[in-house]
């Protein structure tokens, strides 16, 4: 017990430094919450105490939170995306046939009152005055009984009623694996406000966002329960010592009903628990390092898979943390439950009956998460390619390192993926909102794959060692905070000395794309002059690379003239032979070999393929003559 609160002290510590040595500022809250949760009902009741700290300049007279129940509602705007968007997610949408045509209907649409989600609230006061509270769809907006100064605190204090929906999409209960209780968002939420303002976004299918915290949460539940989730459990001799060994529940006599779990979660910006009374619970500790946790249904189906996984989680751990830096935490559970994966703070809720290649890339994945999001806390809603995209550059890196055959690009499919969207017409800028989409496929390719070919193509630009320079840096500089898009351009440049303003701008807020070409080759006096030209609006630096007939190669750099720099040599076994710059404005760019075009057998702008290029057929010469597909 007494490690937490140091660890807690250090956060805290380390958090002052920040705020004394920059501009930089964020709010704090500290929860306290008792639930006692009616399992036969699936409903629960509970209070809460938030501790919330003004670290900016303004005087507050509003606040907000978030009541995420509340969009499982039929009626709601969840609901009505649903039935609006031309691709709804399959998970929340019921098939039938009307005349032998097939229709979608929204599964919220169809909820029952004892089958939807809610949360009410009740008894809301500031320091024991009454202040105003008003529910609006998936948001309270609170009125402060008095102002809140900049850099002071307040109490604010609630009741809230809630009922845990039919498990449609990440939180509700029975999922389709049969889990009883995802608690995911199951709380008032405190919205958060930074140099933006508020983001009181309405939930309406995408992602979070939250305040820095510390929370101290009680669970009292039906004794035959086992739970898993965000935190340090600190009552494991009342609970019993089998749930910590072995995931065995003892025998309690028979007028214990149920059991208070409490568990206290540090600096975090979110809690999230999960029960059944069906869970095997196994633990692996990582050698000096974090303790995992494994929480799964006890099926012979799936056990040797999850078995099987556990050692695999912790070298993944490993590696992130020798390549991004340290999980803070002493802590992190795997729990089956959920909708598909999702990550929370200290843990994840995932599916787990599927193959096991399935299960060990959903938990890399999750798990990556507790980098990019739950310790980079980017606003997810406004730039998901930070949270998900990073996070997928993370899984893909991983996912390579475990496997016993290596990829030469293991982000190869996200290339493809992208490659697949900007060719589709239907791509929007990566700066749109997440609830802006026209399509969730495109949100999907431009969060997940467009993100991650953005740090892959970063490596690129300016190098692979200086690329993972810049992502321990980031991770150093930003951690515990809210980084923003300019934050990781900004490291990039530091780490690197190349100016990216442009790459950050036409990548992310425009859909302009790469496309260079290879104009046309030939030859006077011996003298081969090779024109390039570029195709697209997105300038680039090119790798160019010549192989002879006589079985030798060299390759040629040409500069960004706007990006002032010229990056080491990816390939220091090749000659390459740095050229002067090419400016964007100029269409083409030619450049001169002493050697005949009759010595020459290839020629290829980005051998490496980690440019993004969306029409690859021109980047070679002789063009290459793909065989005839018969039919």
């Amino acid at each position: 017990m007494k490690k937490y609160f140091l660890l807690l002290f250090l956060f805290i510590s380390i958090s002052t430094v920040w705020s004394q040595s920059s501009n930089y500022w964020q709010q704090k809250v500290d929860y306290t919450m008792n639930v006692t949760i009616d399992a036969k009902n699936y409903q629960y009741k509970g209070n809460q105490t938030l501790v919330y700290t003004n670290n900016s300049s303004d005087t507050l007279k509003r606040v907000f939170y978030h009541l995420y129940n509340n969009a499982f509602q039929p009626g709601s705007e969840m609901d009505a995306r649903v039935q609006s968007i031309a691709d709804p997610d399959r998970r929340m949408i019921l098939k039938t046939k009307v005349d032998g045509k097939e229709i979608k209907e929204s599964r919220i649409a169809k909820l029952k009152p004892n089958e939807i989600g809610y949360l009410k609230i009740s008894n809301f006061k500031q320091d024991g005055s009454v202040a105003i509270a008003k529910e609006v769809g998936t948001i309270l907006e609170v009125t402060l009984a008095k102002p809140l100064l900049p850099n002071a605190k307040t109490t604010l204090t609630l009741d809230f009623d809630g009922q845990v929906p039919v498990q449609i999409r990440r939180s509700g209960r029975n999922n389709v694996e049969g889990v009883e209780f995802s608690m995911s968002q199951w709380y008032p939420k405190m919205a958060e406000f930074d140099f933006e303002g508020w983001h009181a976004d309405p939930y309406i299918a995408r992602e979070f966002h939250g305040v820095w915290g510390n929370f101290d949460v009680n669970i009292t539940i039906d004794k035959d329960y086992i739970l898993g989730g965000s935190g340090y459990l600190q009552n494991k001799n009342d609970i019993g010592k089998g749930y910590q060994d072995a995931g065995v529940v003892i025998n309690y006599p028979k007028k214990t009903k149920t059991l208070t779990w409490h568990f206290i979660a540090p600096n975090v910006h979110d809690f999230t628990w999960a029960a059944d009374k069906n869970y095997l619970h196994d633990v692996f500790q990582i050698p000096n390092g974090t303790t995992l946790h494994f929480l799964y249904k006890n099926n012979p189906k799936i056990i040797d898979n999850w078995k099987k996984a556990e050692p695999e989680t912790a070298r993944l751990m490993q590696f992130y943390n020798q390549t991004v830096g340290k999980y803070p935490y002493d802590q992190y559970s795997v729990i089956q439950g959920g909708d598909g994966g999702m990550e929370y703070a200290m843990c994840t809720l995932i599916l787990g009956e599927g193959d096991y290649d399935g299960l060990i890339g959903v938990i890399a994945h999750e798990m990556a998460h507790s980098w990019f999001q739950h310790l980079l806390a980017s606003n997810e809603s406004k730039h998901g390619w930070m949270d998900e995209g990073f996070t997928s550059f993370l899984e893909d890196l991983g996912i390579n390192e475990i496997a016993t055959k290596k990829a030469i690009n293991p982000h190869e499919g996200s290339y493809n993926g992208y490659y697949f969207m900007a060719n589709s017409g239907k791509e929007l800028p990566q700066s749109t909102h997440s609830d802006r989409y026209d399509f969730n496929q495109m949100y999907s390719i431009t969060s997940y794959s467009k993100g991650d070919v953005f740090l892959a193509q970063l490596g690129y630009l300016i190098g692979k060692d200086n690329l993972m320079k810049t992502v321990k840096r980031y991770f150093d500089e930003f951690k515990f905070k809210h980084p923003i898009p300019n934050d990781i351009k900004r490291t990039a440049e530091r780490v690197s000395g190349a100016n990216l303003d442009w790459y950050l701008t036409d990548w992310t807020q425009t859909t302009n794309t790469i496309d260079y070409g290879i104009k046309s080759v030939s030859e006077k006096d011996n003298i081969t002059t090779i024109e390039l030209e570029r195709i697209g609006r997105m300038p680039m630096p090119i790798d160019l690379t010549v192989d002879y007939l006589d079985g030798t190669k060299e390759t040629f750099y040409i500069p960004l003239r706007m990006m002032s720099f010229v990056k080491e040599n990816p390939n220091p076994e090749i000659k390459r032979t740095v050229m002067s710059d090419w400016a964007w404005a100029n269409p083409t760019y030619k450049l001169q070999l002493s050697k005949p075009q009759s010595s020459i057998q290839k020629i290829t702008i980005d051998e490496s393929g980690l440019m993004a290029d969306v029409k690859r057929d021109n980047n070679v010469y002789p063009k290459e003559v793909k065989p005839e597909v018969k039919k």
